[in-house]
């Protein structure tokens, strides 16, 4: 089956992307750390928080044109395709302009905040520099970049990510070998992830003969107000925090986050990588109507992303601490060991992904309007919640303020998708989201009596420790599914063995 490889080639690749991304997200930060301070990590971090801003300009279109792809791409509608993709890469043009009156904006007033710290001259040039791979991705990349994760061809995309980000680690770390300053590596680093929409855009042109030469100037995206929100609450989610640390709190603040964030991002995306592309296959089914189907398969999946989560943040739990005393041996600007803070991160971050199965399921379904005041109540709450505690509990406010709103938002969209979408008893998520609880519970105590963190001092010992911990997750996990979901994972199978579409 073509939607079955598809699928299974996304998730692998988006697998190996991750791991790729954890393991050279590592070592750049702690090169710049050592190199030029936490100081300089914490404003490069600052920087690129506020670069991202750009993507509410974007009013979540992103969603809104996968979700209009999906009925042409089923019914090889190539001329629907082409107004769409040229509406599409119209408003990115527009975006991109903007962009760069934002860069304009940021150089004058940013590095106002922090001249106390930094240079003005310096804190510009990083500035600009920085921008470059973000400006070329909205001007020359985003639409085919949107073509192909609708095509089910993630694959494409992660494997150019997988290259380009191999070779500037390489790069940056000859660079530093070789002495050279941070605006220079930070330079030639945008350079190489300008490649990026270079290659999608010119993989697409060429393998669909994509011409948006003729197409209808006039055709307008639906929809694209209603994902607005959608797309408000998830930049609040990304930039919120350290937002709120470079205004209220120091740079060395921001490095801590950084680090943290830095961690728990990458086992987010790692769990995430599970999901490759199955937003797309959702929105295949839906645009067949193939409701039973789609039913049968989304309860495969929930409880398969479930599972995969709980193993992964329930080890991250437990190796957080250890990890960041052995990355940062040696660093004495600021103390890092902050586990309460580590705890509370994680949390957020683990129900913004038991989130993901049905927040995928909302957008394929094109259902923005309809979850709109979720978003807004989720951003509001978080960034209120954030600024009131950071003045008492400074980085472990802001922890709150997130862990709070993802709990809500979690349960917003598992309500919608149950009722609106699926039309079934809410108490099936329900009951599935309470197990894993439990089992996150069970991971944290069990692989604590058994194991002594602190005697964990080398990467060596790390990795020993992390899998220990990971073979005791997988049996406690594996445990309570033979016990709680044995019928599933029975139908689970034989759907499986029967072929049928599940991937």
């Amino acid at each position: 089956m073509i939607v079955k490889s598809n699928t299974i080639k996304n998730i692998f690749t988006s697998l190996i992307l991750q791991l790729v991304i954890v393991v050279c997200g590592f070592i750049v930060p702690k090169l710049i750390i050592e190199n030029f301070g936490s100081a300089v990590n914490g404003l490069i971090s600052s920087i690129n928080q506020f670069l991202s801003y750009i993507i509410l300009l974007e009013s979540g279109i992103g969603p809104v044109i996968k979700a209009t792809l999906y009925k042409p791409i089923v019914m090889k509608d190539k001329k629907e395709i082409e107004n769409i993709l040229g509406a599409s890469e119209r408003f990115f043009k527009k975006i991109s302009y903007i962009f760069l009156f934002y860069i304009f904006i940021l150089c004058v007033f940013y590095p106002l905040i922090l001249q106390n710290e930094f240079n003005i001259w310096f804190t510009i040039s990083l500035l600009i520099i920085i921008s470059i791979s973000t400006f070329s991705e909205y001007y020359f990349g985003m639409t085919y970049r949107l073509y192909l994760q609708s095509e089910q061809k993630t694959y494409v995309i992660s494997s150019i990510q997988i290259l380009t980000t191999i070779l500037n680690t390489l790069i940056i770390i000859l660079l530093i070998q070789f002495k050279f300053n941070i605006q220079m590596i930070k330079l030639i680093s945008a350079f190489i992830f300008v490649l990026r929409p270079l290659l999608q855009n010119l993989y697409v042109k060429k393998r669909y003969n994509i011409n948006l030469k003729n197409i209808d100037k006039n055709y307008k995206l639906n929809k694209k107000w209603d994902a607005l929100a959608q797309h408000v609450a998830a930049v609040i989610h990304e930039n919120t925090d350290i937002a709120v640390l470079t205004f209220l709190s120091t740079m060395q603040e921001v490095s801590v986050y950084s680090v943290y964030n830095l961690i728990v991002k990458g086992v987010k995306n790692l769990a995430q990588s599970f999901t490759g592309g199955i937003d797309a296959l959702f929105g295949n089914m839906l645009a067949k109507n193939e409701k039973e189907n789609l039913n049968k398969s989304f309860n495969f999946y929930e409880l398969f992303y479930f599972n995969i989560t709980t193993i992964i943040f329930g080890c991250t739990l437990i190796l957080i601490r250890p990890f960041i005393n052995v990355y940062t041996q040696g660093i004495v600007d600021v103390n890092y060991n902050r586990p309460l803070f580590g705890l509370l991160l994680i949390l957020a971050e683990f129900f913004w992904c038991i989130r993901q199965p049905y927040n995928d399921l909302t957008k394929a379904a094109g259902h923005f309007k309809e979850t709109m005041k979720g978003a807004w109540v989720e951003a509001f709450l978080n960034l209120f919640i954030s600024i009131i505690l950071v003045f008492k509990f400074g980085i472990i406010g802001v922890a709150i303020g997130t862990l709070i709103a993802m709990i809500i938002r979690t349960f917003e969209f598992v309500y919608h998708t149950s009722k609106y979408i699926l039309n079934r008893n809410i108490w099936m998520s329900l009951k599935k989201i309470g197990v894993i609880l439990i089992e996150l519970v069970f991971l944290y105590f069990i692989n604590t009596l058994i194991f002594k963190q602190n005697l964990v001092s080398t990467y060596v010992e790390l990795i020993i420790y992390a899998i220990c911990v990971f073979f005791i997750s997988f049996i406690i996990v594996l445990s309570f599914n033979l016990i709680v979901y044995k019928k599933d994972l029975k139908n689970m199978i034989d759907y499986i063995k029967n072929d049928k579409e599940l991937l």
